[in-house]
């Protein structure tokens, strides 16, 4: 038997997976009534504070780093993405943001809590079946070493795509996203080989629009109501049609793939803030 084999029947059947950034979504809507019912110098102070905070959160430091988006549609009218180092680093970020003045004419719509991940079914599959060939028991204090390493040297690899800075794309396109636990068809119980066929093959659909969108995927199991997060950064929108809608006719997203709510921004750089919410 193949080492990949042997894997099919060794525990466990979860694919490891390396982190990296924290990632939260705001969805705003702002209260245009109140917001016009302003005198003019209460707007400017009130903008200028919001400005300089915002500029200040959107240059990135390592691995810290928040954009702005002007949404469209009737689901908000701002999004805010920030990627930080840790959860309590996305708090501080979401606090900050509480206390501005601007926040009194805020009302949140929607945010969404994940982590940049990165799926390993590739390493899983060897080093799984190498350690099952090996007579290596499950969870032992040698597999987990064994595991532990292969971790250590895919975030030293991944360190890049782990810690991202947000694109400067002109267009971001979110959404979150489940694999199926129906009663016909579940993706949690199909085999590791299945799922690494599968997921090689939908790959395969992206990299051909390597050079036109940016993707980044955040897990969210345990952490938010889905169980993936997509951003896709691109200076043409249409471009996340045609990859999505081709993406649909792949096996992993036909039979297995279930789709939350779409959010399409436009950035805004803080200096051309206070121009966005001119009355």
């Amino acid at each position: 038997m193949t080492p990949e084999t042997i894997a099919e029947t060794a525990l466990p059947a979860v694919p490891l997976t390396v982190e990296g950034a924290s990632v939260l979504h705001q969805m705003m809507r702002l209260r245009w009534p109140a917001w016009r019912a302003l005198e003019p110098a209460s707007r400017a102070s009130i903008l200028e504070e919001a400005t300089r905070e915002l500029a200040a959160m959107e240059r990135h430091s390592e691995g810290r780093q928040s954009a702005l988006y002007s949404l469209l549609g009737h689901k908000g009218d701002l999004l805010f993405v920030h990627f930080r180092r840790s959860f309590e680093e996305l708090n501080e970020a979401q606090i900050c943001l509480a206390r501005l003045r601007l926040s009194d004419y805020l009302e949140p719509t929607a945010s969404y809590l994940s982590v940049v991940e990165l799926g390993l079914y590739e390493s899983t599959s060897k080093v799984y079946g190498g350690l099952a060939a090996r007579g290596v028991q499950p969870h032992s204090e040698e597999w987990n070493q064994e595991i532990e390493n292969v971790l250590a040297r895919q975030r030293q690899a991944m360190a890049p795509r782990l810690w991202p800075e947000i694109p400067a794309a002109k267009y971001i396109c979110f959404y979150p996203m489940d694999r199926r636990r129906g009663e016909s068809v579940n993706w949690y119980q199909e085999a590791m080989s299945d799922r690494q066929r599968m997921m090689h093959e939908h790959g395969l659909v992206g990299r051909r629009y390597a050079g036109e969108v940016r993707q980044i995927i955040t897990g969210s199991i345990g952490f938010d109501d889905w169980e993936w997060g997509v951003d896709l950064f691109a200076e043409d929108p249409l471009v996340f049609k045609k990859l999505i809608y081709e993406m649909r006719f792949d096996q992993v997203s036909a039979v297995y793939a279930l789709f939350g709510t779409f959010y399409v921004g436009i950035r805004t750089e803080a200096s051309r803030f206070a121009s966005l919410l001119q009355p």
